[in-house]
């Protein structure tokens, strides 16, 4: 959009993502935020929102799977997928560009597209295209001939501290990895170095996992933006984090709130629930009852998290005997939640 901008952690302190423009004026990843506006005071500041990132982002998992598939969700913004031509006569490379063409149109964000033999390798020639590009590798020579004008941290999973064991062994870029000794590899960097050297040699060794991996605890919260003393405060803060929760549509059997005081102490406050619940009203009233269990009176709060230490998927927990469906909560229930998504997504348009 051509406008530099930066995007502030929990507590604003310091760049967590920067536009190419913002990064065009020095800003880096992790820069202090009076060291950003020093080296781009025209720069644009914003705070991160998770939640609507996951919007996206299951907007973009939406688009690319109309195209490709198998698809794993790799990251908030990072998938990988079986690439093939889906038209007889369509190349990889043209299928690519439709694929990055449509993500745009139905979703309003620029992505590069990486085609390779492995996923380690399409992870790293995607890098070249940014942004808004499509690249396809599938031809050895092409390989090396990029592999060559990358340093070897350029792969991921490769460090600082690995790459410094390579070095001595001459090992500095990424076709000095693939061209190394696969068992000089294992025996610096154990079995997975070994695996991301089988990947640059285009054996792959991860497969495509078309099933995310269950969460088994959720947590959300951060930095309250100051210190915080006023317990209706807290209580707002306790809301937000979690409606964050809840967006996961998953159920939980208790609900936990830890706070960091000013002092440097922490208190955390539990609450069990009577059956696993993915209903709003019913987890605030667990976070809430946490909070009041955490809450230190006259005490200046500087951190708020809220947990769900004790997920179950959609099925298989046996409800309580002793609470009978009720019509009416679970219908103000429904409107609660109906009003809760609207609320999040006019403050997040």
């Amino acid at each position: 959009m051509g406008k530099p901008v930066g995007v502030l952690g929990n507590n604003g302190a310091c760049v967590i993502a920067k536009s190419y423009e913002m990064r065009a004026a020095g800003v880096k990843t992790g820069t202090p935020i009076w060291d950003a506006v020093k080296l781009c005071p025209h720069g644009v500041y914003v705070k991160r929102d998770f939640y609507w990132y996951e919007v996206l982002s299951r907007k973009m998992l939406e688009a690319v799977g109309r195209h490709f598939g198998p698809l794993e969700y790799y990251s908030i913004d990072e998938f990988f997928f079986r690439a093939q031509a889906p038209r007889a006569g369509q190349s990889l490379h043209d299928a690519a560009l439709a694929v990055r063409d449509h993500v745009l149109e139905a979703c309003g964000l620029p992505v590069t597209i990486g085609v390779a033999r492995t996923r380690t390798l399409a992870k790293l020639f995607s890098d070249t295209a940014k942004p808004f590009g499509a690249v396809t590798v599938t031809d050895r020579d092409h390989e090396r001939a990029l592999l060559a004008t990358m340093p070897a941290t350029e792969i991921s999973g490769i460090g600082g501290r690995r790459a410094a064991r390579l070095a001595p062994y001459g090992i500095h870029t990424c076709l000095d990895f693939a061209l190394a000794d696969g068992k000089l590899i294992k025996q610096l960097l154990t079995k997975t170095g070994h695996e991301l050297w089988l990947e640059l040699n285009g054996h792959p060794v991860t497969p495509i996992r078309p099933e995310r991996a269950p969460h088994q605890v959720l947590a959300r919260g951060g930095s309250l933006m100051g210190n915080v003393e006023d317990p209706a405060v807290l209580g707002a803060w306790c809301v937000r984090h979690t409606e964050e929760l809840h967006f996961h549509h998953v159920r939980t059997d208790a609900l936990g709130v830890r706070l960091a005081w000013g002092d440097g102490a922490s208190t955390a406050g539990l609450c069990k629930l009577p059956v696993p619940s993915d209903r709003f009203d019913e987890l605030l009233d667990g976070a809430r009852t946490a909070l009041r269990r955490a809450y230190r009176p006259r005490g200046v709060a500087t951190h708020m998290h809220v947990v769900a230490p004790e997920l179950r998927r959609a099925r298989g927990f046996q409800l309580s005997l002793f609470d009978p469906p009720d019509p009416k909560r679970e219908a103000v229930a429904r409107v609660t939640d109906s009003a809760v998504q609207r609320n999040r997504l006019t403050t997040d348009s």
